[in-house]
């Protein structure tokens, strides 16, 4: 669903979610259920998640203001193949052009060469705020070149 249709349907039921996203996977438009993550800096959870069934969600991560890139090749991959629609990342990726390669929507701020700890520390299914924006568990995301969006629920295509 183009996220511009979605604005002009849904409104103010919508929250857009503000930030300088630049796109890093070769998805570039995805959308699913939000499954959040108060990364801290760590990636344990992250895999953690990433290796459990996708089911089509999207993996909402906050850094915590950590600059270690909380995402490369090795987790893209993971995500890809147990079925991630995509993964936001408040935070840096790494791998760029591996993960350039990939079928999945990768949204981040931007990219560097150092990854985060490999330790665990993060909080699962916690409501995250990010830009001034509220993000709960179960929310749904909607990404196009266009912006970010959340819904409370699953949305109905618009009928044009």
């Amino acid at each position: 669903m183009n996220t511009a249709d979605l604005c002009d349907h849904y409104g103010t039921e919508l929250r857009i979610l503000p930030g300088n996203w630049q796109w890093f996977g070769a998805r570039r438009r995805f959308s699913g259920p939000v499954v959040t993550l108060y990364a801290l800096g760590c990636n344990g959870e992250i895999r953690q998640k990433l290796a459990e069934p996708g089911a089509g969600r999207v993996l909402v991560i906050e850094a915590g203001g950590d600059p270690g890139a909380l995402l490369g090749d090795r987790l893209g991959a993971l995500a890809l193949a147990n079925g991630w629609a995509g993964v936001l990342v408040n935070g840096n990726i790494r791998d760029r052009h591996a993960l350039a390669e990939l079928d999945l929507g990768i949204l981040a701020l931007g990219s560097w060469p150092r990854r985060s700890h490999n330790r665990e520390g993060g909080k699962l299914d916690v409501p995250l705020l990010l830009g001034g924006v509220s993000i709960e568990p179960g929310d749904w995301l909607y990404a196009d070149e266009d912006g970010v969006l959340l819904a409370r629920e699953e949305l109905d295509p618009p009928k044009r």
